[in-house]
């Protein structure tokens, strides 16, 4: 079959963005641990040396059940996962359950909001962090700029659950989760590489 000045196009220019069919997508990812989502983001995962913002109306609905299964293979390869000024005490007990090493698990009580972002910073671009959680109030573009770029220096994932959407565009990926009937809804808002849009329902 004769190739199409389309085919003959995307072989030849290199530099084309084909969405989520791109083979110039080489970022890694982790998987989420769902294989139904991991099918709709790009790359099959949450994506290491990115930043992932979370939105939700309030917590405690289920938003930290989508990482377990990713915190509990980043601390099994020997990698911490840092929570940075949680909103609420960490349950060790929980964490134990769902798989996660308790001994790679760091908790930062940042005084003041804007020791959140410095915080941030250092652990992603340490190295030895896979993860990082923070609930700030808001971060300016410029911030979350820099959180990317640290992610990326570290290999790792930063996390936000923002009390006010941001609307950067230096977020890899953008997600809002609601309660939902049978489980947790969930819209992927913004993926990096991507102009897709979608929605499922976990049963979480």
């Amino acid at each position: 079959m004769n190739a199409t000045p389309l085919d003959q196009l995307l072989r030849t220019q290199t530099g084309i963005w084909r969405g989520l069919h791109s083979e110039n997508q080489n970022w890694r990812t982790i998987a989420s641990g769902f294989a139904e989502l991991d099918a709709l983001l790009p790359g099959r995962g949450w994506p290491l040396g990115g930043v992932l913002e979370i939105l939700s109306p309030y917590l405690g609905i289920g938003e930290l059940s989508l990482l377990l299964p990713a915190m509990a293979y980043i601390t099994q390869s020997k990698r911490w996962i840092a929570w940075i000024a949680p909103p609420q005490q960490v349950y060790a007990l929980a964490l134990l359950q769902a798989g996660i090493d308790a001994n790679y698990v760091l908790v930062v009580d940042c005084r003041q909001e804007a020791d959140i972002p410095w915080s941030l910073e250092k652990l992603l671009r340490n190295g030895r962090c896979g993860m990082t959680l923070a609930w700030p109030r808001r971060l300016s573009d410029h911030q979350i700029r820099r959180l990317q770029l640290a992610a990326e220096a570290g290999s790792a994932l930063a996390v936000l659950f923002p009390k006010q959407r941001s609307g950067s565009g230096y977020t890899a990926l953008r997600l809002e989760v609601k309660p939902a009937e049978t489980g947790l809804a969930l819209h992927i808002l913004k993926a990096r590489g991507s102009l897709q849009r979608a929605s499922l329902t976990l049963p979480l």
